[in-house]
């Protein structure tokens, strides 16, 4: 038999539940607000110029903090602010695209196997969606040689024949202003460090080997 005393207890410890559950659930949409604005956030992939390293609907976690710690590294896929005149359409404001400069380095393409060059050495880029409409499996549609500028980034979709980055709008500005072919540092939203759907294709996205041997600019 439970006493007078244990059941005010109950029903004084239920009601003080139903009291508070307001308060929690606020508390949980602030701390869910915050770390979406500030620490980890999704995106879906709209389009295919990373494909097929991600593919149209796949599903992204960015970090958002990270490079409140340090600039960019070669090979990471980031998200970023595109500039306006990158836009097809307007309303497309976030874009995904691999770094591939920082700034100083020279960046060439190509050599004599079709491969970019970072500061004298040849990348080999496994995860570039293979050339099939066209002459040759080079690592872009054109030759380029440039430097990136102080504050930059040099940036390429991984399907290189079909994404809207720094060397198409190198290509659009008759190869003449590098500014307009690279990203402020400080446009730069997050890194993509993972893709979590489809949970068949679920995976981290680290940097590839081939960006540990580049060296530093010598300018």
């Amino acid at each position: 038999m439970i006493d007078e005393q244990t059941k005010s207890k109950s029903s004084g410890s239920s009601g003080s539940f139903w009291r508070e559950l307001p308060i929690l659930l606020v508390v949980a949409l602030v701390v869910a607000f915050l770390v979406r604005a500030f620490v980890v956030q999704t995106f879906f992939i709209p389009s295919q110029s990373m494909e097929h390293t991600l593919n149209i609907d796949d599903r992204v976690l960015v970090n958002k903090l990270v490079y409140d710690f340090r600039d960019p590294h070669r090979g990471e896929v980031i998200v970023f602010v595109s500039p306006e005149s990158w836009r097809s359409d307007p309303t497309e404001k976030d874009f995904i695209k691999r770094v591939i400069g920082v700034p100083g380095d020279h960046i060439t393409c190509c050599d004599p196997q079709g491969r970019i060059q970072i500061n004298g050495h040849p990348l080999d880029e496994p995860y570039i969606l293979p050339n099939t409409d066209h002459t040759g499996q080079n690592a872009a549609p054109q030759d380029f040689d440039i430097v990136v500028p102080a504050g930059r980034l040099w940036v390429m979709g991984d399907n290189r024949y079909s994404s809207g980055d720094s060397l198409q709008n190198w290509r659009a500005h008759n190869n003449s202003d590098i500014n307009q072919a690279t990203i402020p540092i400080d446009s730069v939203v997050g890194r993509a460090f993972v893709l979590f759907w489809p949970f068949d294709r679920m995976r981290w996205l680290s940097v590839p080997d081939s960006y540990e041997s580049v060296p530093a600019p010598t300018g």
